[in-house]
C-alpha cells in the first residue's frame, strides 16, 4: 500500500490542469517539468482512473486520490453534448475544447463509459449509475446502425465518422452484460464470433461490411472478457466453445518459444516481435475464468470488480466511504422514517435480470441466448461474398484452363459475373461485377477466377523482351526484314544478323519454310493438317484464344516456329509501341512464337503467294549499335551508302534521348548545303498526348563535311559522290536529338503544316544560302 501511495503520489501532478483533467504525461521525479506542453488528452485516458484512485483513498484514507479522479470524470461528464449525451476522443486538458469529437465505443472512448458503469458497480454512488444510463441511451439510439457499432459525430450522432470498428470495442457486449442488457451483447458478440470464424482471429479493426481494416492482430482480450461475462450470466455452453476455439488459434498461430506473439496479419499469419503485457495479465485470465468451475476458484469472483487491466477490486470498498449507499446505510435511512425494511433474498441480490423476465417464451437462458443468435447465421459470410471463406469453393472452371474459343467457357465466365470486351487495338478486357452472376457462389468464384487471371499475367511478364524480326528474301532476291514483337514464353529468340554475340540461353536464329494454318486461328480443337506443318514456321492469325495457346496447337502439330499476324486494320510496327505477347506463366511451349503488325503481315504474305516455297529466319533484332557494322544495312529493304545513311543512323542511336520521347517521323527531308556541302536532316513528327490530343514536332540535325570526312576515314563502305538517297524503311527511322519545335496540336497532316504554316529560320550565318531538296522520305 505504501507503495502504491508512493506511484500516486508522483502522478498527482498530471491533475495539475485548469479543467483538473490530467496531462497525458507526468515525469515520476519532476512532475510536469518538460512535459506539459503536451496537453491533449483521450477520454479513455482521462476517464479511466476513478476505480484504481478512489480503491487507493478507501484504502489508506487519503481522499486527495479520489478526489483529482472524481474531478476528471465529473469534467468530462460535463463536457458531453448536451443534445446527444455524447463525449468526443480527444480534448485539451486547459482549454478543455474538443479537438477530435468522433464518437463510440472503441478507441480513445472504450474505459471511459466502462468506468461510468464500473464506478457504480463499485463505489456505489448514484450519480454514476445516472450517468451511464444516459450514456448508454445515446449511444443504443445512435450507435446502433450497424451491427458493429460504428462511430459518429458527437455533435451530428446521425453521421457516421468513420467506416470501420476498431477491436478494442469487443469489450461492450460484456459491460452490457454487466449492466443487465443481455440481448443485444450476445447480438454484437455472435457478429464478432463469425468474424473471429472467418479469419481465425479478431483483426484491428473492421470496415462496416466486415472486410478487414487493419489485419494485425495483438492477442487482445476484449472480446474474451465479454465471452466469460455471456457464459456467466447465460450458463450456456455455446461460449464455452467458443474459447475452445479461440484457444486452439492462439496455440495454433500465435505460439512461439518464448512466448505467445502478435500477429501482424491475419490474412498470412505472420508475425510480429511482441507480446504485449495484457496476453499474460487479461487474455489468459479471462481464459482461465472461462473454463474453471466455481468451486475451482480460491476466492468468490462475485464479491469483485474486474478493472480494464482486469484486476481485482473487492466490492466491499463501497462500505470504506460516507458517500456509497451501502444496503446497511439503506435499512436505517427506511428505519428512520418509520417504515419497515426487507431485507432482499441473498440468492437474488447480485444477480442480473431473471432470464424469464428477459425472455418470456423460453425455458431457460441457454435456449433464449440461441433463438437470439438464430437470425445472425452466416451474417458475415452474406454480407462479404468476396472474402475468401472456411467453406472451400467448388471450381467450375480454372484461369489457366480458359479458351475464349471454347463457348462453353464463355458462358461460365458469364455465369461468374465476368464480361469480356474486345478492345480497338485487338486486347481483351475482362471485368468483373459481382451483382451480375448468377449465384453468389459463382460471383466468388468469378472472384478467384480474374485473382488467378492477374497472377498469370504476372507471372508471364520478363523484364526483358527485346524486339525480334522476320528475314527473307522476296522473288528478286532483295533482303527483306520486318520488325516483330516477342514472346513472354517459349525459347528466347538470338543470333539476329549483325549479333556478335549469342544471348544465355537464347535458342539462336531459327530458319524454315513458312506455311499458313489451315484454320488461320489455330485455337484448340480447330481442324489442321498436321503434315503440312512438320518442320515447318506456322503462320497464324490473332483472335479468339490465348497467344500461348495457338503456339501449343502448333506444336503438337510438329511446327518449328510461328507467326502470329494482327487483325487490326492498318496497325504497324512504325506507329505502334511494341508488343510482346503474353503467356499463362506455364513452361510447355518449346517453339519460338513471334508477332507481326497488319501491314508487316501483308507484306510477309505477298512474298509467301510469290514463292510457295518462301523460307524465313525468326531472330532477335539487333541493337543500334550492332547495326553500324558493314551488315547492319541489311535492316532495310535497300542498302544506303552515303554520309545521309551515317546520318539517319545517328538519328536512330539518339531517339530515345529525345526530349519529347521517341516516336516515328511523318515527314523526313534530307537536303544538301551548296555553299557548304552540309547534310541537313529535316523531320516532322506527331506525338500523342494521353488525353488523346496530338502534338507535332519538327526536328533539325545538321552533319559538317569535317563530321563526313572523320566518317569516311573510319569505314569502308563507298561514299556516294552525287548525295542521291535511296529510300529507307519507315519503320527504321527515328528523330534525333536536334532542334525540336513544336508546330501545331492535333495536327491532321503535319507535313503539310510545316510545308504551307511553319518556317523555321536557320542560324543567321546561313540565312542567305540556298538549299536543294535531295529526297523526301
Amino acid at each position: 500500500l505504501n507503495l502504491a501511495m508512493d506511484v500516486a503520489n508522483r502522478l498527482l501532478p498530471a491533475f495539475n490542469s485548469t479543467t483538473g483533467l490530467p496531462y497525458p504525461r507526468v515525469n515520476l521525479r519532476t512532475g510536469l517539468k518538460g512535459v506539459d506542453s503536451q496537453q491533449l488528452t483521450c477520454t479513455a485516458c482521462a476517464g479511466s482512473i476513478i476505480l484504481e484512485f478512489a480503491a487507493l483513498s478507501r484504502l489508506s484514507g487519503e481522499k486527495i486520490y479520489e478526489d483529482v479522479a472524481s474531478r476528471a470524470m465529473d469534467y468530462l461528464w460535463s463536457a458531453r453534448h448536451r443534445q446527444s449525451n455524447l463525449v468526443g476522443n480527444v480534448l485539451n486538458v486547459n482549454t478543455g475544447d474538443w479537438v477530435r469529437r468522433e464518437s463510440g465505443i472503441g478507441a480513445g472512448i472504450d474505459s471511459y463509459y466502462e468506468y461510468v458503469a464500473k464506478a457504480y458497480v463499485l463505489l456505489g454512488e448514484e450519480k454514476y449509475l445516472d450517468r451511464w444510463n444516459t450514456h448508454y441511451s445515446a449511444i443504443m439510439k445512435y450507435l446502433t446502425t450497424g451491427p458493429l457499432l460504428p462511430d459518429v459525430h458527437m455533435h451530428r450522432p446521425t453521421t457516421s465518422s468513420k467506416h470501420f470498428t476498431d477491436a478494442l470495442s469487443a469489450f461492450w457486449p460484456g459491460l452490457q452484460v454487466l449492466m443487465g442488457d443481455i440481448k443485444p451483447a450476445i447480438q454484437q458478440h455472435e457478429v464478432l464470433y463469425q468474424i473471429i470464424k472467418k479469419h481465425n482471429f479478431l483483426p484491428e479493426a473492421i470496415t462496416s461490411d466486415f472486410q478487414v481494416y487493419w489485419g494485425q492482430h495483438f492477442l487482445r482480450p476484449e472480446f474474451l472478457e465479454s465471452t466469460y461475462f455471456l457464459h456467466k450470466a447465460t450458463k450456456d455452453p455455446h461460449y464455452l466453445e467458443v474459447g475452445k476455439q479461440v484457444l486452439k488459434a492462439l496455440q495454433k498461430y500465435a505460439r512461439v518459444p518464448c512466448g505467445y506473439a502478435a500477429v501482424k496479419d491475419v490474412r498470412t499469419m505472420s508475425h510480429e516481435d511482441r507480446m504485449d503485457s495484457f496476453v499474460l495479465t487479461e487474455t489468459f485470465k479471462y481464459l482461465y475464468l472461462l473454463f474453471s468451475k466455481d468451486e475451482e476458484l480460491f476466492l468468490d469472483i462475485d464479491q469483485f470488480v474486474l478493472t480494464t487491466e482486469a484486476h481485482l477490486f473487492p466490492v466491499s470498498l463501497a462500505k470504506l466511504s460516507n458517500s456509497t449507499n451501502t444496503r446497511e446505510k439503506s435499512r436505517e435511512s427506511w428505519l428512520d422514517f418509520g417504515f419497515d425494511y426487507e431485507e432482499p433474498q441473498e440468492e437474488f441480490a447480485q444477480s442480473c435480470p431473471s432470464s424469464r423476465l428477459l425472455f418470456p417464451d423460453h425455458e431457460d437462458s441457454v435456449s433464449a441466448a440461441a433463438s437470439v443468435r438464430k437470425p445472425l447465421d452466416n451474417l458475415v459470410e452474406s454480407a462479404s461474398p468476396s472474402s475468401p471463406s472456411n467453406k472451400p469453393i467448388k471450381r467450375t472452371l480454372l484461369a489457366g484452363d480458359f479458351s475464349s474459343a471454347n463457348s462453353e467457357h464463355l458462358k461460365m465466365v458469364k455465369d461468374m459475373g465476368i464480361t469480356i470486351l474486345s478492345l480497338p487495338d485487338g486486347r481483351t478486357q475482362l471485368l468483373h461485377t459481382l451483382t451480375n452472376a448468377k449465384t453468389r457462389e459463382l460471383g466468388e468464384e468469378g472472384i478467384l477466377f480474374m485473382q488467378e487471371m492477374i497472377e498469370m499475367a504476372k507471372q508471364s511478364q520478363t523484364p526483358d523482351s527485346p524486339p525480334k524480326q522476320v528475314r527473307f528474301q522476296d522473288s528478286d532476291g532483295k533482303e527483306v526484314v520486318l520488325q516483330a514483337g516477342p514472346a513472354q514464353f517459349g525459347p528466347v529468340l538470338g543470333g539476329g544478323q549483325g549479333a556478335s554475340t549469342k544471348k544465355d540461353g537464347a535458342a539462336g536464329a531459327l530458319t524454315a519454310n513458312i506455311v499458313a494454318a489451315n484454320d488461320i486461328k489455330a485455337c484448340l480443337n480447330s481442324q489442321q493438317n498436321g503434315e503440312s506443318m512438320w518442320g515447318k514456321i506456322v503462320l497464324v492469325e490473332r483472335g479468339d484464344c490465348m497467344f500461348i495457346e495457338k503456339a501449343r496447337v502448333i506444336q503438337s502439330l510438329g511446327a518449328k516456329g510461328g507467326i502470329v499476324m494482327d487483325t487490326v486494320e492498318g496497325s504497324a510496327a512504325a506507329s505502334s509501341p511494341l508488343f510482346a505477347m503474353s503467356g499463362d506463366g506455364s513452361q510447355d511451349v518449346s517453339i519460338p512464337l513471334v508477332f507481326l503488325f497488319h501491314q508487316e503481315a501483308q507484306i510477309l504474305m505477298k512474298a509467301m503467294a510469290n514463292n510457295p516455297k518462301l523460307e524465313v529466319t525468326l531472330e532477335e533484332k539487333p541493337s543500334a549499335q550492332e547495326s553500324d557494322s558493314s551488315d547492319a544495312d541489311d535492316v532495310v529493304p535497300h542498302r544506303i551508302r552515303s554520309p545521309v545513311h551515317s546520318i539517319l543512323t545517328q538519328n536512330i542511336q539518339q531517339s530515345q534521348e529525345s526530349p519529347v520521347g521517341p516516336a516515328t517521323p511523318d515527314y523526313i527531308s534530307v537536303k544538301t548545303d551548296e555553299t557548304t556541302g552540309d547534310i541537313i536532316s529535316e523531320s516532322i513528327r506527331t506525338v500523342k498526348n494521353r488525353d488523346g490530343s496530338t502534338r507535332t514536332f519538327k526536328t533539325i540535325h545538321r552533319m559538317t563535311q569535317q563530321e563526313m570526312e572523320e566518317l569516311a576515314s573510319q569505314t569502308t563502305q563507298p561514299s556516294s559522290s552525287t548525295g542521291q538517297v535511296d529510300m529507307i524503311s519507315e519503320s527504321e527511322v527515328r528523330s534525333s536529338q536536334g532542334e525540336v519545335v513544336e508546330l501545331e496540336d492535333n495536327a491532321t497532316n503535319p507535313a503539310d503544316d510545316f510545308i504551307e504554316e511553319e518556317t523555321i529560320e536557320p542560324p543567321q550565318d546561313e540565312q542567305d544560302t540556298d538549299t536543294e531538296s535531295l529526297e523526301h522520305l
